[in-house]
């Protein structure tokens, strides 16, 4: 039985899908599925071969990554889209959220990052490029609890770190790690956060940090 992940790449750039190509082919749990240079032909790809993740260039022609996620949410949902891009605007970022992409990589970042992003959407969790997730949390700590009381009164300012690297993908030992407090800490903090939130589920915390601003106030 075959247990590699499946990979559709599409972007506009030989070079760069050469590149990726490589990466691909260097790891024994990874398959490429397809390619595809535009965004029609990579939905017709995505489409046929239902892979595991697509990894899609947002500039693309005919149809652009972040309409093309859209598409792909609604008729092909169990495909994850990790979309890889040149831009860093929280604009860009928050536009390929809320169409779906579960996945969020600088091109400069690929060679180093490409792999653990593909298999960290795979297995359910949202991937943003750490550049980017360093600059959020700059900008969390630069605005404060006046922020945080303005707009969720409700959760402690612990509660409410815990949940924004929740919804960042991160599992219970990195948080812990990242905060420098202990594993059940973490877990404590998580379940009083959704609680009061009313929370039952990753997808609907991913959307709530959307709405409130985690995943795009950089």
């Amino acid at each position: 039985m075959n247990t590699r992940t499946r990979v559709v790449l599409a972007d506009d750039h030989p070079i760069v899908l050469n590149g990726l190509r490589s990466l691909i082919a260097a790891e024994q749990d990874l398959e490429l599925v397809g390619e595809a240079s535009s965004g029609l032909e990579a939905f017709k790809i995505i489409r046929q071969k239902l892979p595991d993740v697509a990894v899609i260039d947002i500039s693309m022609p005919e149809l652009n990554g972040v309409l093309l996620s859209r598409r792909l949410a609604k008729e092909a949902p169990s495909v994850k889209v990790l979309i890889l891009t040149l831009h860093e605007d929280r604009a860009y970022l928050r536009q390929a959220i809320e169409a779906g992409a579960r996945g969020y990589l600088l091109k400069r970042s690929a060679a180093e990052n490409l792999v653990g992003a593909m298999r960290a959407v795979v297995t359910g969790g949202l991937y943003v490029d750490p550049a980017i997730t360093c600059h959020l949390f700059v900008s969390s700590t630069r605005q404060g609890a006046g922020l945080r009381t303005a707009r969720m009164p409700e959760l402690t300012d612990r509660e409410s770190d815990v949940l924004k690297l929740v919804a960042l993908g991160y599992t219970n030992k990195e948080i812990a790690g990242r905060l420098d407090v202990g594993i059940k800490s973490v877990e404590t903090y998580k379940s009083r956060g959704v609680e009061k939130l009313g929370l039952k589920t990753r997808a609907e915390l991913v959307r709530f940090a959307s709405g409130q601003g985690w995943l795009a106030d950089i």
